[in-house]
């Protein structure tokens, strides 16, 4: 088995993601005045490809992929791909943020269980590749939405205070105000289908249904073990792809 795939004796706990790339991308400007962020170019190619190439890797078939700013450009970029196969979400109408963007989108999905991740994710495997990493800590009963986390001290290009804290189990507490968490969300995750239930209509945060999960103990989060780089604005693209070129 090559280094970073995952063992294909063990499945991905899924064949389909999400991936989330309807924002309007303010702190991208001006890159993003005439184009949407994830057609923004990192180390050769659209921050977008970069996610769905990792995902066709991991052996991930399908992917939902939800648009808003400038949709047009974004879907007729996604729709040439083949592995992926790519669905598009239409939020044109209305920006739904990440946990109404996964709501509306949950017909297209049509599992249980599936990948979730922010369409501006750059990173490098550890040992595992995170997709098959993530499914090998997933447990259907105890969980209803698996993070991936990464330290400060992997994380390039980020400057904040964290965001979460983990117990010898894995389970998830946020960081509390004032204070520095030892792990940061890369964007990546795992997401039950029950992680969704009653959401509330219209535009709102996945946040506060990782909230409710964390409350009953069925948020986890899971260490990466490779890098992983915030490519949110544009002072953020040339350190990242020296760091590409050299790691």
């Amino acid at each position: 088995m090559s280094e970073g795939r995952h063992d294909p004796r063990k499945p991905l706990v899924s064949d389909t993601a999400m991936v989330l790339a309807a924002g309007i991308g303010k702190r991208m400007r001006p890159l993003t005045a005439s184009r949407p962020k994830p057609l923004v170019r990192v180390a050769g190619k659209a921050l977008v490809d970069h996610a769905l190439d990792k995902l066709a890797e991991a052996g991930v078939t399908r992917s939902v992929v939800n648009v808003h700013y400038l949709a047009d450009q974004l879907e007729a970029h996604v729709a040439s791909r083949a592995v992926p196969q790519v669905t598009v979400s239409d939020e044109r109408d209305q920006l739904l943020e990440t946990g109404g963007g996964l709501v509306r989108a949950l017909p297209l999905l049509d599992r249980d269980t599936f990948f979730c991740l922010n369409s501006d994710n750059i990173w490098l495997d550890g040992p595992r590749n995170v997709f098959g990493a993530l499914s090998d800590f997933w447990d259907e009963e105890r969980m209803d939405a698996l993070l991936l986390l990464v330290s400060h001290a992997q994380a390039f290009n980020y400057t904040g205070l964290g965001d979460f804290h983990i117990d010898q189990m894995g389970r998830m507490t946020r960081r509390k105000a004032g204070r520095v968490a030892p792990y940061i969300f890369t964007g990546i995750q795992i997401v039950s289908r029950r992680l969704l239930r009653d959401a509330p209509e219209g535009s709102f945060s996945t946040g506060r249904l990782w909230d409710r999960a964390i409350a009953e103990g069925r948020a986890y989060g899971l260490p990466h073990t490779g890098y992983w780089f915030e490519v949110g604005a544009p002072e953020m693209i040339a350190p990242t792809e020296y760091a590409l070129a050299n790691l």
